[in-house]
């Protein structure tokens, strides 16, 4: 006869492999709608990540303005200023929602090249650790392939974000995958 301790960590044990493994399946369905409809399921992820960045503005945009208006210590400058850039935020707010494809586009590009970015200065920065390293050739390699990548998103961010999001993908149903069979196989020591 099993304690009540031991059926609760079997109960508990059994719900987080549940957890495992539905998490598991999601990211594999999800992984392999990216991987058969990268553009579609980019351009709808990107949408939404530009309707969150217009909804954020346009909060922000009423915060300022609502400050400027209610706020009783701020000066005329400031309060000025403030309405300004709430104004601002409002209308940047506006233009995004009611173009979110284009914004959508925007900010696939502006990430790509923010990378490419990224990943030039840390290919960079390799090379300047050169004398430093232990393994000059690991470095020297890393630094060129981290220019190299960091070059091709900048010259072609669209091309490279939708690489990125295949990545992203293939990962997504390899290590779900792992999950569901994780969640399968593994029994609890209990």
């Amino acid at each position: 006869m099993s304690s009540p301790e031991t059926v609760f960590m079997q109960r508990a044990s059994d719900g987080v492999r549940t957890a495992i493994g539905v998490g598991g399946l999601i990211a594999v369905v999800l992984g392999l709608l990216i991987i058969f409809f990268p553009l579609k399921s980019g351009e709808v992820m990107m949408q939404i990540v530009a309707a969150v960045m217009a909804a954020y503005a346009l909060v922000i945009g009423a915060v300022y303005i609502g400050s400027s208006i209610f706020g009783r210590t701020l000066g005329g400058w400031v309060r000025t200023g403030h309405v300004l850039l709430g104004l601002l935020y409002v209308i940047g707010g506006v233009i995004m929602m009611v173009n979110l494809g284009a914004t959508a586009l925007v900010l696939a590009g502006f990430l790509s090249v923010i990378v490419g970015l990224l990943w030039l200065f840390e290919g960079a920065l390799a090379f300047s650790m050169l004398k430093q390293s232990a393994s000059k050739a690991w470095t020297v390699i890393y630094a060129v392939i981290s220019i190299i990548a960091g070059a091709v998103l900048i010259m072609s961010p669209f091309m490279g974000a939708v690489t990125l999001w295949l990545l992203l993908g293939i990962s997504m149903v390899v290590l779900g995958a792992v999950q569901v069979i994780r969640a399968l196989l593994v029994k609890p020591e209990v």
